[in-house]
């Protein structure tokens, strides 16, 4: 049968704009005797970098950073702790979209932060900055938040969690080796779940006694979700770290008594 032939445009670029994945790709054909010329239509690398890279098989570009999820045998994100802060923020807060036309698709990972916390902003670049070192953190302003976003065209195998709609209207499963992040990394991903839709308050309280009228207040903790995979997540957390919580409604996640109060200080605390 006559396969049509898919021609791919070469891009004449440096060796930093293409991940590891790519090499390895252009390494393997290479290697299986095919011709530079077939490589590169192939794959869109431009002849002279494939070139470069069969000549300069030592030379790694510092800021070339591969996909852990793309490779022969798959490996979890680095470092595990922000992957698991930044897997709370987009729970929360974020989405995924593609950008650019068909031939060179990309997706934007976007997190919403409200700009009343830009201590919660730069948390959340350095986030994604350390997960996928090679690409640029962009802020871009809106209405009365900041949209903090990076391109790549592996989110949707970081998150897989990505897919067409709202997250309360689809399910929000975690792959195993997305648990076994969790797992290790559970005040990483409470303090980001609790930095998206969470809130830390002083919970006012009046009482009428027999004495008199009674003021107090205590801190408390919310997390509140349409989605009730999402809150179920959160609730698992919590139990790895021990802390007490219940549903003070359908959508909502309270933690008040003191020692749990506490204990989640020291994984988030008020938003800054």
């Amino acid at each position: 049968m006559h396969r049509q032939a898919v021609s791919v445009t070469p891009v004449d670029d440096t060796l930093r704009m293409y991940d590891t994945t790519v090499r390895q790709r252009v390494s393997r054909l290479l290697d299986s005797g095919q011709t530079i010329s077939s490589v590169s239509r192939q794959t869109g690398v431009s002849r002279s970098t494939i070139r470069q890279w069969r000549d300069q098989p030592d030379r790694v570009p510092s800021r070339v950073a591969s996909c852990p999820r793309c490779l022969d045998v798959p490996e979890s994100p680095e470092p595990a702790d922000a992957y698991a802060y930044l897997l709370g923020l987009y729970l929360g807060d974020g989405c995924i979209s593609v950008v650019g036309d068909p031939g060179k698709r990309v997706w934007s990972l976007r997190i919403m932060c409200a700009d009343a916390w830009p201590g919660l902003q730069e948390e959340c670049a350095q986030a994604l900055a350390a997960l996928r070192p090679g690409n640029k953190v962009r802020r871009l302003p809106r209405q009365g938040c900041t949209e903090i976003n990076s391109f790549s065209k592996h989110w949707p195998h970081l998150f897989p969690q990505h897919g067409p709609g709202k997250k309360h209207n689809r399910s929000i499963i975690l792959e195993s080796w997305q648990r076994q992040i969790v797992q290790a990394n559970p005040g990483s991903l409470v303090r980001g779940l609790f930095h998206s839709d969470g809130c830390r308050l002083s919970n006012r309280v009046r009482r009428e006694l027999h004495s008199g009228t009674r003021r107090y207040e205590y801190p408390r903790y919310l997390f509140v979700n349409k989605s009730r995979d999402i809150l179920e997540l959160c609730g698992e957390t919590l139990d790895l770290l021990g802390v007490a919580w219940r549903r003070s409604k359908p959508d909502t996640i309270s933690v008040a008594r003191r020692e749990a109060v506490e204990r989640l200080d020291e994984f988030v605390g008020p938003k800054h």
